[in-house]
């Protein structure tokens, strides 16, 4: 018995990590038992990492470990091997790309949580890395390390679909029996509420025809042959239902509480940039919506807390926002204390009167408060967030 960790075997070429495990795990020997599979995806600004930055994992038992080595040895030599040093040029990614380095792993017991918490949070290297029993490849023995020790503390689940060798060019989902599964209350971010668009098939070059994400594995996996069996879904090669730490939250860790000392705003893009105690830099990207409309109503003075991923270059890329405290935005000249109406300014240093009643007072003002455009914790809409993010409404169920 043991576990068996895969990653970085894809590139923007093509590929995709899932699908190359899906055909490892249907060629095992009969006599392999499979426990879940897991799909684990790790830190986003990692220097070199594959596309989803995902690697996936699972619990292998059998008779003969020797005899599934020996298996898993030709298995790597005769198809994953040859897809290391794939890469191609983005057009779309400023992101460098790097070529395709796949690494596999065999770890009799799971390694220490460590690892992954480190893995999801920060940048590891392979001299980082608990040995394995066996390792296979390079640098995504990385991420494929991180998968086997993740401990599955908070997960949800997702069946994914790969289209039938060769498949290219647009996708064919049936969107009425998408439309049906949207409304299943365990099938979750299937769709943008505000454009009505399907966020379960990807548009780039992949073999996967859709990934559903849900709640529980039976419903993810219900929903997935309910959508299979539709009409006018193509057909597919395979599928499978992964347990991942999708929506889990893990990436991050606590909050920055902080006064807003400078606010920045691209005239284009509209990106967001604030200075806050200590002079952290906060980002907040116009693709955050709620959160960047937020970030540009603030004003030096403001208090905000803050949850984000730490970038490389120290800042932090905010995922979630809430408004602690605001300063005033504008001052009025009080109302009259005898009729109510305002009080006028009688001229510099000479304090005001009210042009009703003539009731005269020193040179008052008031503040008045301005609605913020949010007055809670604020996140991006569905399809503007990360895979790891975990949604403000789970939180407040926790």
């Amino acid at each position: 018995m043991g576990w068996l960790g895969l990653d970085d075997t894809d590139s923007l070429n093509g590929g995709c990590t899932t699908e190359v495990f899906h055909r490892l795990l249907n060629g095992l020997p009969e006599d392999a038992e499979l426990g879940t599979p897991r799909l684990v995806r790790l830190w986003p600004f990692a220097q070199r990492r594959t596309r989803g930055n995902a690697a996936v994992a699972v619990e292998i038992r059998s008779d003969d470990e020797p005899a599934l080595l020996n298996h898993l040895d030709r298995w790597w030599k005769n198809h994953i091997f040859p897809l290391t040093g794939d890469v191609q040029e983005s057009t779309i990614s400023e992101r460098v790309q790097t070529p395709a380095s796949p690494g596999m792993v065999w770890f009799s017991r799971p390694p220490d949580a460590a690892i992954y918490w480190a893995a999801v949070r920060g940048e590891v290297s392979e001299e980082d890395l608990p040995k394995p029993l066996r390792r296979w490849g390079g640098h995504g023995c990385i991420g494929a390390t991180a998968a086997v020790a993740w401990p599955a503390m908070t997960f949800t689940w997702e069946a994914i679909a790969w289209r039938k060798n060769g498949a290219n060019g647009p996708r064919f989902v049936d969107e009425k029996t998408l439309l049906m599964l949207d409304a299943w209350p365990e099938v979750v971010f299937s769709r943008d509420p505000r454009r009505g668009k399907q966020l379960v098939a990807p548009r780039g070059v992949s073999p996967v025809l859709f990934g559903l994400r849900a709640l529980s594995e039976s419903t993810a996996e219900r929903a997935c042959r309910t959508l299979l069996n539709a009409e006018d879904t193509e057909e597919a090669m395979g599928w499978r239902v992964f347990q991942t730490n999708q929506a889990s939250g893990d990436h991050l860790e606590g909050s920055i509480i902080g006064d807003v000392l400078a606010l920045e705003v691209d005239s284009v893009r509209k990106h967001a940039m604030l200075t806050v105690s200590e002079n952290t830099l906060i980002r907040v990207f116009a693709e955050s919506g709620p959160v960047n409309a937020l970030a540009r109503w603030l004003m030096p003075g403001d208090r905000i807390e803050v949850r984000g991923l730490r970038h490389p270059d120290g800042s932090v890329h905010a995922e979630q926002m809430r408004l602690v405290e605001s300063v005033p935005r504008a001052r009025l000249r009080p109302p009259c204390p005898s009729c109510g109406h305002r009080m006028k300014s009688m001229g510099s240093g000479q304090g005001v009167r009210c042009p009703i009643c003539k009731h005269r007072s020193g040179d008052d003002w008031v503040s008045v408060e301005s609605k913020p455009p949010y007055e809670s914790w604020v996140e991006p809409e569905v399809d503007g967030r990360r895979h790891l993010a975990r949604p403000l409404e789970w939180r407040k169920n926790q």
